[in-house]
């Protein structure tokens, strides 16, 4: 990874312009900075992100992190709220939902143990409510990840078939699963189904989609 080059909360603001909802708190930008300025601290010596111009990482991460808020409201559901977001990394994209949606409960679970410290101290310096996870997602299910789940994330992460089925058992009944796919469609398990989609920045093929239970019959 190159380094990323300093930016000033401003300065970050005007980059992610295409890809912040229309009303953005002062909170979310500043989580976002402080975000932004450990991944440039912490880069040159952990391999986070892959190569790329500082546009390119904007655009890549942050803003197909911040492109899931459609699909995340800022209520979470009556007596729920809870966010898994599974092989979370640098932060993508179970940071920036925590900065965007501070109602939810987030949990990221990150199985490499320099990752995980990076991202306790983005939650930390960036004054999120999170759970930062140093377990890796295996069967048995770690004992300490969310009975219930609203909402499962996972975004450059691939689990084994019987990881994903013990996942998705964990949604509530109105849960969903945001997965972000490329040219092929996501493998799921028996009985959830594709429902809305948003394509992603720069690229016909890549998408998030959502996976809802099929209704019983």
């Amino acid at each position: 990874m190159r380094n990323l080059p300093a930016l000033s909360e401003a300065e970050l603001a005007e980059r992610l312009t295409p890809f912040l909802p229309a009303r953005s708190s002062p909170d979310l930008i500043a989580a976002l900075h402080v975000h932004y300025r450990e991944l440039a601290r912490w880069s040159p010596r952990l391999a986070l992100i892959g190569p790329g111009t500082v546009a390119e990482v904007l655009e890549r991460h942050f803003g197909e992190s911040l492109a899931a808020l459609p699909l995340v409201p800022e209520e979470p559901p009556p007596g729920g709220g809870e966010i898994l977001d599974v092989g979370s990394g640098a932060g993508f994209p179970g940071l920036v939902l925590a900065a965007a949606r501070p109602r939810w409960r987030v949990t990221l679970v990150e199985a490499r143990q320099r990752k995980w410290a990076f991202l306790t101290t983005v939650a930390r310096k960036a004054a999120l409510s999170v759970r930062c996870l140093d377990a890796r997602v295996a069967l048995p299910l770690p004992a300490e990840l969310p009975q219930r789940i609203d909402l499962l994330t996972a975004r450059a992460v691939r689990l084994p078939a019987e990881v994903d089925a013990a996942l998705f058992a964990r949604l509530r009944p109105d849960g969903r699963a945001l997965l972000w796919a490329g040219a092929a469609d996501p493998v799921v398990p028996d009985g959830f189904s594709a429902g809305a989609a948003v394509p992603l920045a720069g690229s016909e093929r890549r998408r998030i989609v959502e996976y809802r239970a099929e209704p019983s019959p």
